[in-house]
């Protein structure tokens, strides 16, 4: 499946590639040449998704800390509800 997939793609590129060069189109992207714009822009993107990234993981991070805070709570108060339970069982129980 995987060669298939690689001889899928090389045909794809060097269809494209061979049509480029036929165009009259540059060939920057064929040869590996980047115009500087292009990489100052990609440099850019990929500052900008690592941000993105760290911003999410940090949401997360703070996500995750109220969820096990509302748990700790939330136990906290069923405690206290049973403790009261049983303390109403023990003064009905007297009577």
């Amino acid at each position: 499946m995987n060669k298939l997939l690689a001889a899928l793609v090389a045909t794809l590129f060097a269809g494209a590639t061979f049509a480029a060069s036929h165009a009259g189109a540059a060939m920057g992207a064929a040869s590996g040449a980047k115009p500087a714009a292009s990489a100052a822009s990609a440099k850019a993107e990929t500052k900008a998704e690592k941000k993105e990234a760290k911003a999410e993981m940090k949401a997360e991070k703070k996500e995750a800390k109220a969820e096990k805070k509302a748990a700790k709570a939330e136990a906290k108060a069923e405690k206290k509800a049973e403790k009261a339970e049983a303390k109403a069982d023990a003064a009905s129980a007297k009577k």
